[in-house]
């Protein structure tokens, strides 16, 4: 079992190339392909040699499946797909050199559909396990790339011209996962199950294990045993399984007290030791740093079962030397309690998503440079370029104000050791560090740079305990380049993570301000409406009472506000992980409003994605990274949309290339046009609220009710054409309802629920219990408009109802709307706006009144742009109307949808565009949104007194 690993960067990209023979590879590829390019003839040539050539890929037939055929059984029907990647389930639709990508072109069908478009038909048909990751429609000139986390989301394009210098952004068309990183994060994830048998027997041994001191010596006994597993795996104890031979010695009986000696020992100098130690005892060495400090901590007697578990299943079944330090924090912070870990609101993080953050932030800029040193023919002055990468690595500091386990800071140590490793590689030669060598040989990145704020006293200890792992790993692969043996013990280096609550504490008492250099991390997410008491003092002290709205920030705003201020007048740079709900709706003005007027701008950007953990209760959050600083504004600013890169001219608040426009809160439209509000909210405990088979029940066993049951219709009935059915006796007789008993019964358990509500509010209300809370029951037709609606579908189904039926608060109403609001409210415009700028439920659209409606900036059409805008949203229920049997979830699924039905929208997002004056063909949703945020602010400002 005991197989040594050879050191590899589970991030550098393909497996035997390295950057310079790809970026000649491509190259050569351009040169060869520039001006072909048959869509029969040439179109599998054309990917064989991308994927051998570029990619590394020794036998590209065997990866993928070319003209790989399908059955259509609706039509029944065969298509040919032109290519699928099996590994990375990427679906390749190629096209000839002169067919336009972003054009709709006429199907059997007779619908329009773009090259996409036609791409994600083909993928319904393909079964689940083949669904793709990502689709690829090229032309031999373009390549678009379609993210399928994001459907409709614009696609990444990479010109083939410019593949030389952009190959690396086509990387995922082989990169299956390092299986390096895979094999470490299940060595680390076996480990974490390893300490949690050894956590839960340990706990049962313990007295009064709840105790403060049981936790505290648990946790801390945990941590230890597990660095003498790693250590005798790893050959820093000096011998393999020394740890195992030495407790095997003692046996059960001595277990407990050969730990108590051992934990001692180990905290010893040689030259402060008993001189009449057992010899096992002394040959153990000095450890230092602090891990076996506390002779305080409370060992429990060893049994049996734990004995063996030390003995079989952790030392001598188990290779600890493999496990991935950043991974393993994580995995093992996971044996605390997890309600603990919620009321924290700790999520842990994937090396995956670790590199969203420091890449952009610090570590593409540092590898672009070591290529550069290591590019440099003369070699006098690649030596001086690689020292002097050497020197700035060691000058760097870097502080996570909610470190957690460590792991931010843990990746970021291995990352910039992997680039020293580098570095030495090509200063030694691949020669013996002899004396002669010894200068140009010396490891100068050390675990010292680092800095932490945590507020949980084990997650400390775990976090430095990893740095120290990863700080050993690194150097036996340093020992392997120099090809000399490395001492690792005693620890001379210390992580500077410090126990505290980062929102109480000076962060220049931890690192001062002129040493440090960037600010990361994944901060606490809880929401305005979850926090404890302490942690709205923490809010409010923070930010201070006279800041806007303090009240409806997030806890994680509290890292932004404290890294903005320590950042002044500086070149730190911050990049921070927080839930998508800092950069939607209202917190954009509350928040980044101050602080981008305090001189703060965005340098790089993640739009929303989910945030997948290691833990062993997986936390899935769906997440923005927000990269900013006050520092000079020179380098380019970048938006990542689901991995893909955009270089733009401007961040802002809403993530968008845009200028920095906030839209606050407005209780009346901007614009002249009809108002909506919320449907009705009963706050009725769900007694008037039926199922169809229910209400079928209760008729029959009260026939008089029955004239008082209408439909009743919120986001998710209104989406699936599925209503249930509300009890409505507003409008009922005091006399006509003491005639129907089981009514009385309804009404009388909603007014014992609202009386039973702590609110105030509720309880007043229960004064009238056949009322709702909130009544709006417009007369004739109406728009609605769903509150909740997937972000998966290009247009927010919205439609009409009448005042037959009864809709709840989850669905906005407007009444006294015609087919020209329609029609702008379903085209393409507003749906970019709703995207850009509305609140999300995960990733679900969360279309609000207040920040959404009344902000849109509606066109000023003429009258025939007006009339158009009306017959093509005629046309879009016209469509519908053929399918009486569908859903409206059936009817705007991408893959479902009716050509008629695509069509009518097609049509009316025309007639909307011209309305506004964009351009219909090269308009981009993009620059669509950066128009409207401009007419926006035109708009606001001309409504601006004085």
């Amino acid at each position: 079992r005991r197989e040594r690993r050879a050191g590899r960067d589970p991030v550098s990209g393909v497996s035997g190339m390295d950057p310079v023979r790809q970026r000649l590879a491509a190259k050569q590829f351009v040169a060869d392909w520039t001006g072909r390019g048959d869509e029969k003839q040439d179109a599998q040539n054309f990917w064989r040699q991308l994927l051998q050539q570029v990619y590394g890929v020794e036998k590209p037939e065997n990866e993928v499946l070319f003209e790989h055929r399908v059955k259509n059984d609706q039509t029944n029907t065969t298509i040919f797909i032109d290519a699928y990647i099996t590994g990375t389930k990427v679906l390749i639709e190629q096209k000839g050199k002169d067919i336009d990508l972003r054009k709709g072109y006429r199907q059997s069908d007779g619908s329009m559909l773009t090259p996409y478009q036609q791409a994600r038909r083909y993928a319904g048909l393909l079964p689940h396990d083949m669904n793709p990751r990502w689709i690829v429609v090229c032309n031999f000139r373009e390549f678009h790339i379609h993210n399928m986390n994001q459907p409709n989301a614009e696609p990444e394009v990479v010109l083939l011209a410019d593949l030389e210098k952009e190959y690396n952004r086509m990387q995922f068309l082989t990169d299956t996962g390092s299986e390096n990183l895979k094999k470490e994060m299940e060595i680390s994830i076996k480990a974490g199950e390893i300490v949690g048998l050894l956590y839960d027997a340990l706990y049962r041994q313990y007295r009064d294990p709840e105790s403060p001191r049981a936790q505290h010596s648990l946790n801390a006994l945990c941590v230890r045993l597990v660095f003498c597993f790693y250590a005798e795996d790893a050959d820093i104890f000096g011998r393999h399984l020394m740890f195992h031979d030495y407790m095997q010695r003692r046996g059960v009986a001595g277990a407990r007290q050969a730990l108590i000696d051992l934990f001692r020992v180990l905290d010893q100098p040689a030259d402060v030791r008993d001189p009449y130690l057992d010899d096992d005892l002394a040959s153990f060495p000095y450890v230092n740093g602090g891990l076996f400090s506390d002779e305080d901590i409370e060992i429990p007697r060893v049994t049996e079962e734990i004995y063996n578990l030390i003995l079989r299943k952790a030392s001598e079944d188990f290779d600890w030397s493999e496990i991935s330090p950043t991974i393993f924090g994580a995995v093992f912070e996971s044996t605390l309690n997890p309600e603990t870990r919620r009321k924290g609101g700790m999520h842990y993080t994937s090396i995956e998503n670790i590199h969203k953050v420091i890449d952009p932030l610090f570590l593409d800029e540092l590898r672009a440079a070591l290529d550069a040193a290591l590019a440099e023919p003369v070699e006098r002055e690649r030596t001086r370029l690689l020292r002097s990468f050497q020197t700035k690595l060691a000058g760097l500091a870097f502080l996570d104000p909610a470190a957690g386990s460590g792991n931010f800071l843990t990746e970021t140590y291995l990352s910039l050791r992997r680039l020293e490793n580098r570095a030495l590689t090509a200063l030694t030669g691949g020669q013996i560090a002899f004396a002669d060598l010894e200068s140009q040989a010396r490891v100068m990145v050390s675990i010292d740079q680092f800095y932490g704020i945590e507020i949980n006293d084990f997650a400390v200890t775990v976090a430095k305990t990893a740095l120290w792992i990863a700080e050993s790993q690194m150097l036996r692969e340093t020992a392997s380049i120099l090809r000399r043996d490395m001492d690792f013990l005693p620890l001379k280096t210390n992580a500077h993570i410090v126990e505290g609550n980062a929102l109480r504490m000076d962060w220049t008492a931890v690192v001062p301000r002129e040493k440090l250099s960037y600010i990361m991390g994944n901060p606490p997410f809880v929401g305005a409406r979850l926090m404890g008491a302490e942690q709205k003092k923490d809010v409010l002290d923070t930010f201070g009472k006279n800041w806007k709205n303090v009240g409806n920030l997030d806890y994680v705003c509290c890292w932004y506000k404290k890294a903005a201020e320590l950042m002044q007048g500086t070149g730190i740079r911050a990049a921070l992980v927080s839930t998508n709900s800092v950069t939607q709706g209202e917190t954009v003005a509350n928040l980044w409003k101050p602080l981008l007027d305090d001189g703060v701008h965005f340098d790089f950007a993640h739009r929303t994605f989910r945030w997948d953990s290691e833990a062993s209760i997986m936390a899935h959050v769906h997440c923005v990274i927000v990269g900013f600083s006050t520092a000079p504004n020179d380098r380019p600013r970048v938006i990542y949309d689901n991995d893909r890169a955009q270089t733009v001219d401007n961040i802002n608040g809403y993530l968008v290339d845009a200028d920095d426009v906030f839209i606050d809160s407005r209780s009346k439209p901007i614009c002249d046009v009809p108002e909506i509000g919320i449907g009705n909210k009963p706050i009725d405990g769900g007694f008037y609220l039926f199922e169809k088979s229910e209400m079928d029940a209760f008729i029959q066993a009260e026939p008089a009710s029955a004239q008082y049951f209408h439909p009743w219709y919120g986001s998710r009935e209104f989406i699936n054409r599925r209503p249930r059915y509300c009890l409505w006796l507003g409008d009922c007789s005091p006399s006509e309802l003491r005639k129907m008993p089981k009514c009385m019964e309804r009404v009388k358990a909603v007014r014992d629920y609202r009386l039973a509500s702590p609110s105030a509010g509720t309880q007043k209300i229960a004064e009238k219990p056949t009322r709702f809370h909130v009544e709006n029951m417009p007369k004739g037709t109406y728009i609605v408009v769903p509150e909740v609606s997937s972000e998966k579908r290009r247009y927010i189904p919205m439609g009409y109802m009448d005042d037959t039926v009864l809709c709840s608060n989850k669905l906005r109403l407007m009444p006294n709307a015609d087919l020209y609001h329609f029609g702008v409210l379903q085209s393409n415009v507003h749906n970019s706006w709703v995207r850009a700028v509305c609140g999300r439920l995960e990733t679900r659209l969360d279309y609000s009144i207040k920040i959404v409606y009344n902000n849109f900036p509606w066109p000023s059409p003429t009258q025939e742009q007006r009339d158009r805008i009306a017959q093509t949203a005629q046309a879009i229920l016209d469509a519908r109307a053929r399918y009486p049997d569908a859903s409206l979830a059936d009817l705007y699924d991408e893959l479902t949808m009716p050509p008629e039905l695509r069509r009518a929208h097609q049509e009316n997002d025309r007639a909307v565009m011209r309305a506004y004056g964009f351009d219909v063909k090269t308009m981009t949703e993009s620059a669509c949104v950066a128009a409207l945020m401009k007419l926006y602010q035109t708009m606001t400002e001309a409504q601006t007194p004085g």
